[in-house]
């Protein structure tokens, strides 16, 4: 009888191999068979604006904590530390659209509706009426982040705590792999070829290693970017990226306990901007990760779920007995 020393780990199964028109881009990954291999047991769907917004939550705690992906993100992000937090909290994330399971809004028409700062300030504003959350704390990645401090300055009362990670905002050169859909050509044609090597690209560009990013985890992004009207709606986004409009003085007039937290090898938004965002949000405070990229709560959950533990406890300290 083999000892439990000799016993080899049983190894994932291999990923079904793609057709050569899928990793080209020249098939959209259909609708269905995103919902049937990505919500999860705690899926829900909630109707606002006209789409079936894709969002998942667990625990029963007394405070709630919702959390906001980024830019071609969805809420698979946060699954390193949305269970752990879920113990204690009532942990909601979502799928924003046009990314994740949710995919593009479409308006009375049947269009893509273009989704720019202000469209997702009336989303968001809908999404947390509709699921009934009054008062919470905002955790917010890249995009995610931007949608999360804005929510914080037009609803100063519904929120306890702003954790901002690696967050937009500030003005900046935007990443080769978004900025490619500012050339019209790209616009045009993406939605019937993008090769698969390019994404790829693109998601290993957002690790600070690389080599951390699992099979699995790789090929999510990659359907999700190769779903159905998702490169259609992402090139009618991408024009409207212009963070030299958006008010980030605003942010001084804050009075929410904020933890901003940073890869220090982000290559998509500055390290600096860290700096930025604490210098700007009255007694907040900045925790930097020397070898994290631009999702640290991916690369390395563990890290960044000791930092947020440790914050979300101070606001428990001082709640009256």
């Amino acid at each position: 009888m083999a000892s439990l020393e000799s016993i080899s780990p049983a190894q994932p199964a291999p990923l079904p191999r793609r057709s050569l028109a899928a990793r080209l881009g020249i098939t959209s990954v259909p609708r269905a068979d995103l919902r049937s291999r990505y919500t999860q047991s705690s899926s829900k769907f909630v109707q606002i604006m006209g789409g079936d917004v894709h969002y998942v939550e667990q625990g029963t705690g007394p405070r709630t904590l919702v959390m906001i992906h980024g830019f071609a993100a969805s809420l698979h992000t946060w699954d390193g530390i949305a269970g752990d937090l879920a113990r204690e909290y009532r942990v909601i994330r979502l799928d924003l659209p046009p990314f994740g399971v949710t995919g593009p809004l479409r308006n009375a028409s049947g269009g893509i509706e273009t989704m720019n700062l202000p469209t997702y300030r009336r989303f968001i504003d809908t999404f947390m009426q509709a699921i009934g959350v009054t008062r919470a704390t905002l955790i917010g990645n890249s995009l995610g982040g931007m949608i999360a401090w804005d929510y914080a300055v037009r609803h100063r009362e519904a929120v306890e705590q702003l954790v901002l990670i690696d967050s937009a905002g500030f003005p900046m050169k935007l990443p080769i792999y978004i900025d490619l859909f500012n050339y019209a050509l790209v616009r045009a044609s993406s939605p019937w070829w993008l090769p698969e090597p390019i994404v790829k690209s693109a998601v290993r560009n957002v690790y600070g290693d690389p080599r951390k990013l699992s099979p699995t985890t790789l090929r999510r992004y990659i359907e999700f970017f190769h779903a159905e009207g998702a490169r259609t709606a992402i090139g009618k986004m991408v024009p409207t990226l212009d963070f030299k409009e958006v008010d980030t003085d605003t942010m001084k007039t804050l009075d929410v306990p904020t933890l901003v937290l940073w890869g220090a090898k982000d290559r998509w938004i500055p390290p600096a901007h860290a700096a930025e965002f604490t210098r700007r949000i009255p007694g907040s405070r900045s925790i930097m990760y020397p070898t994290l990229g631009h999702v640290p709560m991916e690369e390395s959950p563990e890290q960044v779920l000791r930092d947020l533990r440790a914050f979300l406890v101070e606001k428990t300290a001082v709640q009256p007995a």
